[in-house]
């Protein structure tokens, strides 16, 4: 008999920890994030992907300027209390941001100013945290030399983004049909490409072309560089002072908000906002 009651309660005991969720494990409160990928308002074209002339918008036209005001409107739902931008340290953002706040800068046409700025000067938001980040790639190079090094020539040989094959192709259509005028508006563009499915697809185009170079150098090179440089993004980005009051709102280029999605889908440290749920 006391051997079937300790059986019984054996299973009872199995059946409700199989029952628990892995979430029900973390209850601390978590940071909420909003991760806005966006496409360079100014068009530099040093992405891997290259907007045509033709494709391009002029966001300080009076039509488009309307739009990045609705879009502007649209984030601000978020109620932000700290604001992260792809910029380098170098960039001197707050030292920028103190001087659009006195007038200047408003006819530039990075989404730096007209996103993060805009969005910092109308909420009294008075310091922006820049996270861009060299990769370890970048550091080997410095420490050991490319130019010099068998090494660094045979890995990176034909890593220049520009496959033809068929996959490559694909994406290379996904990403011309991502170009804002494509769509009814701005605001339908970002959360177009702010979706679950375009980051997906997004996130997937480093996972083909070049990524197939050779045994396993294209899929080194994408750890070395790609990969670790939003890794230390991600970093720079849990360095920002934070508690489970703030709401950290993190303005990037597409390509890294594809990683980011990830990275903070699967942090028990912050809460990911989808940007569609703002509405």
């Amino acid at each position: 008999m006391k051997t079937f009651i300790y059986i019984l309660l054996l299973c009872v005991s199995t059946s409700f920890f199989a029952q628990k969720k892995a979430s029900d494990y973390f209850k601390n409160p978590k940071t909420k994030v909003l991760v806005v990928g966006s496409f360079h308002f100014d068009y530099p074209n040093l992405d891997a992907h290259k907007t045509n002339k033709d494709d391009q918008i002029d966001v300080l036209s009076p039509k488009t300027a309307k739009e990045v005001t609705e879009l502007v409107e649209y984030i601000k739902k978020f109620k932000p209390t700290k604001i992260a931008i792809e910029a380098w340290p170098s960039w001197n953002a707050n030292q920028k941001l103190k001087e659009y706040s006195e007038g200047k800068h408003r006819d530039k046409r990075d989404e730096r100013y007209q996103l993060a700025m805009r969005i910092a000067h109308d909420l009294t938001i008075s310091e922006l945290f820049s996270i861009d980040a060299e990769s370890v790639l970048d550091d080997l190079e410095k420490q050991f030399g490319k130019k010099d090094s068998t090494f660094f020539k045979n890995l990176s040989r034909d890593y220049d983004f520009k496959s033809d094959d068929l996959i490559s192709q694909e994406f290379t259509n996904f990403f011309r049909s991502s170009e804002p005028k494509n769509f009814k508006s701005l605001l339908d563009t970002f959360i177009y490409m702010n979706s679950k499915e375009s980051h997906q697809y997004g996130y997937g185009a480093y996972l083909s072309g070049d990524f197939t170079l050779r045994e396993h150098d294209g899929a080194d090179m994408l750890a070395l560089y790609w990969y670790s440089r939003n890794l230390r993004m991600f970093r720079n980005i849990q360095k920002i002072p934070h508690n489970s009051e703030d709401r950290i709102l993190v303005i990037a280029g597409n390509g890294h908000a594809a990683v980011l999605r990830q990275l903070f889908t699967c942090s028990a440290e912050y809460d990911f906002i989808e940007f569609s749920s703002l509405k």
